[in-house]
């Protein structure tokens, strides 16, 4: 059994060898701790998180965190499909118009790649008007939205909006995330769901998923 406080310090440490090295190790039994060792990653990269925060850490850290992510749920991928089943069908996700940040989101996407969704990632600064045109034409019923910046909201509201407008509102589940996303934010911009961690958002779209 491996230690997964190991693996949350080596991946907050950013000491790549090392994480990449417990995961291997967790899948060499076919991946029984996967779940656990998805988490220590994820707690990890709260550590990242923080310690940008504090400006311990740059920019280039941060990308080298979602790189070094990215890795890691490429590696637990088969496991944690396996264990929580495949077929949760396809989800979009993106950047709102006006935002160029995607490090968060291409963290996310990982996590629910490795969950089992197949994610139609349409970048940073979309449109709302795309949005929906790829929601309309691929039958996709769960939209994740994604933003840094304060005026992200607006482009949250403007999709919910959007979606209003096309009378598709009633046809699909909505999720917002980012650093100023909150209750209340999601309250105002009309979404049906927002999430603070990848966890989160993982464990709200599974639930849509799987309500069919």
């Amino acid at each position: 059994m491996e230690d997964m406080k190991l693996l949350k310090e080596a991946m907050g440490d950013l000491e790549e060898d090392k994480v990449l090295e417990i995961l291997n190790k967790v899948m060499a039994d076919g991946g029984s701790q996967a779940q656990e060792a998805m988490q220590a990653c994820q707690e990890g990269m709260n550590i990242v998180g923080d310690r940008f925060a504090d400006q311990e850490y740059f920019v280039s850290d941060l990308i080298f965190s979602g790189e070094l992510m990215n890795s890691a749920m490429d590696i637990l991928r088969p496991a944690l499909i396996k264990a929580t089943g495949e077929g949760l069908g396809k989800m979009i996700l993106c950047t709102v118009e006006g935002d160029l940040h995607d490090i968060g989101k291409n963290i996310v996407r990982a996590m629910l790649e490795a969950s089992g969704f197949e994610v139609i990632d349409l970048g940073i600064d979309v449109k709302p008007a795309d949005i929906v045109k790829t929601a309309r034409e691929q039958g996709i019923k769960i939209i994740g939205l994604s933003g840094v910046l304060t005026l992200a909201i607006d482009s949250m509201k403007a999709t919910v909006e959007a979606f209003k407008d096309a009378g598709m509102r009633d046809q699909v589940h909505i999720v917002i995330g980012g650093a100023p996303v909150t209750a209340d934010v999601c309250k105002l911009v009309g979404a049906d769901g927002w999430a603070i961690n990848p966890a989160d958002t993982i464990k709200l779209c599974r639930e849509w998923a799987q309500e069919g």
